[in-house]
């Protein structure tokens, strides 16, 4: 365990088995769309998405996006910022959103409002962890790997300060390496 980790709350085994109850869920759900396109929301769900696509057993349609609505700051600003924006044109197509925490919801709700007006066939989210508790918009997952609670969490792809996305598990990270 990284010096910087208070406990880990995720293991990288328990992580694995849910990736592929997730990825049999949704080759069961899209078995009859031949247009799925998965968006993998940059930087944080990057790792998630890369095993989760391997796992879904069907042909898929890969692009990226990044969205800020953080900036440098660990609370959401409600101003959602897109850096990346889609290469696919989703009119007609069933749409997976990969994210790898969903928070305020704040962000995810403005994107969905923003992709549902490109009019694709079907719109979800897949989020690796939800934090219902400190939901704000009114937003929940389609596919959800892990309600965890309000504790400020790295590794699999989520940082601090775009440190330990690297790590093979999800920490705790200690609250004095974050607080003011």
């Amino acid at each position: 365990m990284h010096d910087d980790i208070e406990r880990i709350l995720l293991s990288k085994e328990e992580i694995k088995t849910k990736v592929k109850e997730l990825a049999d869920r949704i080759t069961e759900d899209y078995e009859d769309s031949d247009s799925l396109v998965v968006v993998c929301i940059l930087k944080g769900a990057s790792v998630f998405f890369a095993d989760l696509i391997r796992k879904i057993n069907r042909q898929v349609q890969l692009d990226f996006m990044s969205i800020s609505s953080y900036g440098d700051s660990r609370s959401s600003s409600g101003v959602v910022q897109i850096r990346k924006d889609l290469d696919i044109n989703i009119y007609g197509k069933d749409v997976l959103i990969v994210e790898d925490i969903m928070d305020s919801g704040q962000t995810l709700a403005y994107l969905c409002e923003m992709l549902a007006a490109r009019d694709p066939s079907s719109l979800k989210i897949c989020a690796l962890l939800d934090k219902p508790e400190r939901r704000i918009a009114d937003i929940q997952p389609d596919y959800c790997g892990f309600q965890i609670p309000d504790e400020f969490v790295v590794g699999y792809g989520l940082d601090f300060a775009e440190k330990y996305r690297n790590l093979e598990y999800i920490g705790v990270l200690k609250p004095e390496l974050y607080s003011d």
